[in-house]
């Protein structure tokens, strides 16, 4: 029977197999993924050192982060480390901070010796401090991003944000865990 006058299907004549087409393999990582550590000492002059280590970092790595978002990424570090630095220097003389870079986002994390989890606080304009945190979950929100605060096997803790490269990226950030 012809099946070429219905529309059967094309392809080879009838003969040996073909061998089965391989799957494209997935892509690899892009050029400026990865995920960086380093310390540094609990005390004031951390902040400025870190905030820069973390901008040289994004721009070292060709990260395609917008301005802004690299304004309110950095913001988010000089509050985490600050907060460190101003209540868990005594049991936490030194602290970690890792920054990991995926495909769509940027995640921050400072981690401390110190068992205290911090919430944030509501916003009173007769106070001049105590909202850092409110501070870095506002910018966070702003951004379409996701932060937290964890307890590390240590006792310690570790404050993260993470935030979309994209605006409207949403959907959670696909990044390993912090320290991890």
């Amino acid at each position: 029977m012809d099946d070429g006058a219905r529309g059967g299907p094309a392809g080879p004549p009838p003969g040996p197999a073909a061998p089965p087409v391989a799957a494209p393999a997935p892509p690899g990582p892009l050029p400026y993924e990865g995920v960086w550590r380093f310390t540094a000492a609990a005390e004031d002059a951390a902040v400025p050192s870190v905030r820069h280590a973390v901008r040289d970092l994004l721009r070292r790595q060709n990260v395609p982060a917008p301005p802004d978002l690299v304004h309110g990424l950095l913001l988010i570090v000089s509050e985490l480390v600050t907060n460190a630095v101003r209540h868990a220097a005594l049991l936490s003389p030194v602290v970690g901070v890792e920054v990991a870079v995926g495909a769509a986002w940027v995640r921050v994390a400072v981690e401390d010796s110190h068992p205290y989890r911090p919430t944030a606080l509501v916003a009173d304009h007769g106070q001049t401090g105590g909202r850092g945190l409110l501070l870095v979950r506002e910018i966070t929100a702003e951004a379409g991003g996701v932060c937290d605060v964890e307890h590390t096997a240590a006792g310690g803790k570790v404050i993260w944000a993470a935030l979309p490269l994209a605006p409207g990226a949403g959907g959670a950030p696909v990044l390993p865990a912090p320290g991890g």
